[in-house]
Order: structure tokens, then sequence, then C-alpha cells
């Protein structure tokens, strides 16, 4: 049985790289330098190269179930996703993080049923999307979606709780982003502070703004009352 893996390996090496051998060697030689930070759902259809077109060194990809942002208080034990964030921001500077959740998230949909008595680390892992769950007894395809972008927006709150993240929104220097995927559509809705919700990416005239805005504080108030 041949290995599909080792093959497609091979395939990498010899018929793929050599197309981009020189962007990958500047890349050795002059360091990365990505201007995006992208913390997206684990899940396997979630693509985000495809997604945003970016080649090699472009995007500082951190992928979790659900794609959750940790508290920065470190109260729930030890956390790579907080140390991406913390790499993303202090030593490579990026300009913006993206947080991306997307439709039939099994995390989202695991956060309104039963999790395996074995997976105790997702158990408690699952929690940092609680905040986010709808007080519905069986969730059908619309509270799934409504979840799904509630849980990307308190992620982005969740992220305002880092100071190094907050000092530079603050300053104008880093932007927070917040991507809802359609898978079915191929689509993206952006979520957008001073419109209350998420757009389609065909409709909106911005990639997406944080639930934070230094200058238009009766906005995010908006926000949040729509939101609740």
């Amino acid at each position: 049985m041949a290995d599909e893996l080792l093959q497609r390996l091979q395939r990498f090496q010899t018929d793929d790289f050599p197309q981009h051998r020189s962007h990958f060697r500047l890349l050795v030689d002059d360091g990365q330098h990505p201007m995006t930070l992208f913390i997206g759902c684990s899940d396997s259809r979630l693509v985000p190269y495809l997604l945003t077109g970016a080649g090699p060194g472009e995007l500082f990809l951190v992928r979790n179930v659900g794609a959750f942002v940790p508290p920065y208080d470190q109260s729930q034990g030890f956390h790579g996703t907080a140390a991406a964030i913390e790499f993303a921001v202090l030593n490579l500077s990026v300009k913006r993080i993206v947080v991306c959740g997307h439709s039939h998230c099994g995390a989202i949909r695991a956060l309104y049923g039963d999790v395996s008595p074995a997976a105790k680390h997702l158990s408690q892992w699952l929690e940092l999307g609680r905040e986010a769950v709808l007080p519905v007894a069986e969730p059908g395809p619309d509270v799934l979606r409504r979840t799904e972008q509630r849980a990307v927006v308190l992620q982005l709150e969740r992220l305002m709780d880092y100071p190094m993240v907050r000092e530079r929104v603050e300053a104008g220097t880093l932007a927070l982003h917040g991507w809802h995927y359609v898978i079915e559509d191929g689509e993206v809705h952006v979520f957008d502070v001073q419109r209350g919700g998420f757009v389609p990416a065909a409709q909106a005239d911005n990639a997406g703004t944080g639930p934070y805005m230094a200058h238009h504080p009766e906005v995010q108030r908006d926000e949040e009352s729509t939101r609740s």
C-alpha cells in the first residue's frame, strides 16, 4: 500500500518548492515579517491561505479548537495560544489580528451538548466559548450561526485584556478583525462595530473592526446592547 503522505512530501520538494526557492531563501536570510496574526479554528475546512490569498511569510498562524483566546491572567493553565499572541505582537509587531470562526463549527455545537468524559482538556478548553451560548434547549442552525459569531466577538474582547494588545490598539498601530467563514458559500462575514454585527465581505467597506474604538465609545455601547 502506497504511503500517500510520504508521496506528498516528496512531491512538495521536487515540484512545488523549486517554484518558491528564492522566496524561502529570503525569508530565512531576512527573517519572517508577517503583518497578520491569524487565530483560526483547527477545522480542516478552514484554510487561511486560500481565504486571504496569502503566501509564505505573510500570516502568523494559530489554530485551536473553536478559535478561542485564553484569558491573559493565565487562570486556566499553560496556553500556546497566549504565547503566540505575545510573540506576534511583541516580537513580530504584527499590524492586524484576525479571529476567524466558521459555520458548522464542532466546538460551538459541543457547547450545547455533551463532551466525552475522556476529553478532559477539551471540556475545559470549551469553557472559553461558554459566554457566547444562547439560552435555548436545542439549538437550530440560526442559533448555532449566532453563537459562532458571538464567540468570535467574545475572543476579540478577550484580546483587549492583553496589555500589549490594548496598548497598540489604543495607539492605532494594531487592528482587530473578527471573521465568520460560511463554508458552504465560500464567503467571509466580517464584524463591523459601526454596523453592529457581521457583514458579508461582498457588502463590506472594510475587513472588519474590533469591539473597541478609541474615538467612538458610544458605538461600542450600541454594539454591546445589540449583541446582548
